[in-house]
């Protein structure tokens, strides 16, 4: 017998967190940010065929002060980086990105001197989507997960304490190269 039975019907609870993270999950507008054949694929997710409008994000901002998705789709050449990292100084907090394809995430087959190897070395990245290209049903899943990333976000001195402790877990784990074996 808990509060829930004395209340009356229409009386919803929930956290602030929780509140602050399904509005934010639920108002996301991305910032166009097509490089290459991938651009073609978040077009099409855009399109009326997978409509992005059922999680309110129909129109992709050309304006990075009015985004706060980014989603790099595409492969990052040395020149465009730092229009990249400007455009994301740009956007307001708070802000995520999501590396759409192969060459955004690691750089692709393109392994040269004129790539980004993975645009984590430009901006933070949130959530990455691989594929040569990605479905468009690959992306929306990805905004999906993303939207689930976002909702469970803590607010104040519980996010600044989730970041320390991410960061110290992160510090402590053994860097790739020295795995052996699977990578699991």
């Amino acid at each position: 017998m808990g509060i829930e039975e004395k209340l009356p019907s229409g009386v919803l609870l929930t956290t602030v967190e929780g509140l602050a993270g399904y509005m934010r999950k639920s108002s996301l507008w991305p910032a166009t940010f097509g490089l290459a054949c991938c651009a073609i694929e978040m077009m099409a997710t855009g399109a009326g065929r997978y409509d992005l409008a059922r999680f309110g994000m129909e129109v992709f901002r050309a304006s990075p002060r009015q985004a706060d998705l980014m989603i790099v789709a595409g492969r990052v050449s040395q020149k465009m980086a730092p229009v990249l990292r400007q455009i994301y100084d740009q956007m307001p907090g708070p802000k995520w990105v999501l590396a759409m394809g192969v060459c955004a995430s690691s750089g692709g087959m393109f392994n040269n001197y004129a790539v980004v190897q993975g645009v984590d070395h430009v901006v933070p990245v949130d959530m990455y989507l691989p594929g040569c290209p990605p479905r468009p049903e690959m992306l929306m899943d990805a905004i999906l997960k993303l939207h689930q990333q976002i909702q469970d976000t803590k607010l104040g001195s519980n996010r600044t304490r989730e970041v320390a402790e991410l960061e110290a877990a992160a510090l402590v784990a053994p860097p790739t190269s020295a795995m052996k074996g699977l990578l699991r």
